[in-house]
């Protein structure tokens, strides 16, 4: 698998390719076996992977949080919501159902050892990034290939499935 390091430009590099995959899938995969061999790789990579000693989500998206998030990390912090607001989150330009975003990347609660301070409340689009173990991948593949240039485990799915598939890029 690669390096954490070495993910965004290796994935950029397969951009291209990608893509030619993505248009692959859609001509040729069945939507829930194509569901069942993203759950089974994930499951599989994700089982002897520590996140920690990448944390590149943690340092490359601004998360989005909703009003009930932002209630149980403030108490998990011990800060008011009002206090919490103003010293982590900046406005979203979202729906009011999800109306903040951390204001810093890397996220302010990402430690130096990669491990989240937050880890017991932390948001739940964090808890289920890259999304690999979800229904719908087909449809949803333009998401898979941009997560491929933030997570190894993603862009190790990919390069699977290609194999999986047989795909051989056009040139």
């Amino acid at each position: 698998m690669l390096k954490p390091i070495e993910v965004k430009s290796k994935a950029q590099r397969l951009e291209k390719q990608n893509n030619q995959f993505r248009t692959f899938l859609k001509n040729r995969a069945y939507a829930d076996k194509l569901d069942a061999q993203f759950l089974a790789l994930h499951k599989e990579l994700f089982a002897d992977y520590d996140c920690c000693k990448c944390a590149n989500c943690c340092k490359e998206y601004g998360i989005i949080l909703a009003g009930d998030e932002v209630k149980r990390i403030s108490a998990f912090l011990g800060l008011t919501e009002i206090d919490f607001v103003a010293k982590y989150l900046k406005n979203a330009d979202a729906d009011d159902e999800k109306p903040y975003k951390f204001r810093e990347k890397p996220c302010s609660f990402l430690g130096v050892d990669g491990h989240c301070q937050i880890q017991d409340c932390k948001p739940d689009v964090c808890n289920e990034f890259p999304y690999t173990d979800k229904p719908g991948r087909l449809s949803s593949m333009y998401g898979v290939i941009e997560r491929a240039e933030v997570c190894p485990v993603v862009f190790e799915i990919l390069e699977r499935l290609k194999v999986m598939y047989g795909f051989r890029k056009a040139y």
